[in-house]
């Protein structure tokens, strides 16, 4: 089967494409083997959201859910047998991608429990405990860009394993991120690890930031604040482009581990489905093209992409003065961009937690019933 062009432009371009979505119904229906044969997609991510919405869909679960129930099995180790093997099979099945790309893709992410996003030891913990669970060298574990989150995610990296940081909205909380990352990577070359196989992605939340800056923007509801609409995001993801370079393409510190194999740590652009109708539904894509990224789309943005979207090569590198512009200008109007991402962070940690809850209650209903 052929790749779709526009996909396939942007793959060469240097964009790693992954679906920000799993299910068992896409494992079993061959359908995530078909996009990576159509749709160039390299790589998987999942969150507590996509797993409630896939375990609440359909029937797919009902028998293992079932067997469980009929061993003793608990809710959180119910969830927890049915997310791992789902991500272990997709790992399976990304695994030739992982070794035609040197382990940079062909990876699959799952995430600590998000009831523990201000727990540094458990999530460090719990990080150890799904890496051996699921035992895939293409696994990454994703972690929150919490403040308890950081050092977690140092330790995990120190033990070998390879992690997705979620859940970053500031560029300053990402340069924390990228300080973790080194830390772990010189922590687990000081413990004898092979830092070469330790890989990272660093999820940098992208249009949940014009959502909460554009209904700012509104509430101030002058001209000059209407024509920053829709700026915030792209500014936002090409500083943190810039901060990214700094780090991992001139600063000494990670070029001298480099002779020891280590990995940069790409920035991933998370959240790239459109919000607002009045924005092209392929924004946070066409215009994030930049070597050694990732971008994780949901279908229905890999849809749009692949139908009309445009790879525009100068949309990212080079263009943070112009982008710190946007933000002189935001915070010249009165928004408290501290705030902002404060904000968006805590919101981010609450939605999935909401998520982990109601995949909890499900599933403790489906347990019950089978219980009977």
């Amino acid at each position: 089967m052929a790749q779709n062009q526009n996909l396939k432009n942007l793959s060469e371009a240097g964009v790693s494409v992954w679906l920000d979505d799993l299910s068992r119904e896409r494992i079993s229906s061959g359908n995530l083997a078909e996009l990576i044969e159509t749709k160039s997609v390299v790589g998987v991510t999942t969150n507590p959201s996509i797993f409630q919405a896939a375990l609440s869909a359909g029937d797919s679960y009902d028998e293992q859910i079932n067997e469980l129930a009929a061993r003793g099995a608990d809710v959180d180790a119910t969830i927890r047998t049915v997310t791992t093997d789902d991500v272990r099979n997709a790992c399976d099945i990304f695994a030739p991608v992982y070794e035609s790309t040197n382990g940079v893709d062909g990876r699959v992410s799952i995430e600590v429990d998000p009831r523990l996003a201000h727990d540094t030891d458990n999530t460090a913990a719990q990080a150890i405990e799904l890496w051996k669970i699921v035992d895939r060298p293409n696994l990454l574990i994703k972690i929150p860009a919490t403040e308890a989150g950081i050092p977690a995610i140092s330790r995990t990296l120190a033990e070998g394993i390879s992690v997705n940081v979620t859940l970053i909205f500031s560029v300053e909380r990402y340069r924390a991120v990228m300080d973790a990352y080194l830390e772990g990577i010189e922590a687990a070359k000081a413990a004898g690890h092979d830092i070469s196989t330790i890989h990272s992605v660093a999820s940098f939340f992208v249009s949940r930031v014009d959502t909460e800056i554009d209904s700012r923007l509104d509430a101030i509801g002058t001209p000059e604040a209407t024509d920053l609409k829709g700026k915030a995001a792209l500014a936002n993801a090409r500083l943190a482009y810039v901060a990214y370079q700094q780090v991992f393409e001139t600063e000494s510190r990670f070029q001298g581990l480099l002779s020891d194999g280590a990995r940069p740590q790409r920035p991933l652009w998370a959240s790239t489905g459109v919000k607002n109708p009045d924005y092209p539904d392929t924004l946070y894509v066409s215009d994030l093209v930049a070597p050694n990224t990732v971008n994780t789309m949901p279908e229905k943005t890999m849809d749009a992409f692949a139908d009309h979207g445009t790879v525009d090569t100068e949309s990212l590198v080079g263009r943070g003065p112009e982008s710190q512009e946007v933000f002189d200008a935001i915070s010249a109007l009165g928004i408290d961009l501290t705030d902002v991402f404060l904000t968006l962070e805590n919101e981010g940690v609450e939605k999935f937690e909401k998520a982990w809850g109601e995949l909890l209650d499900a599933t403790t209903e489906q347990l019950d019933a089978a219980k009977g």
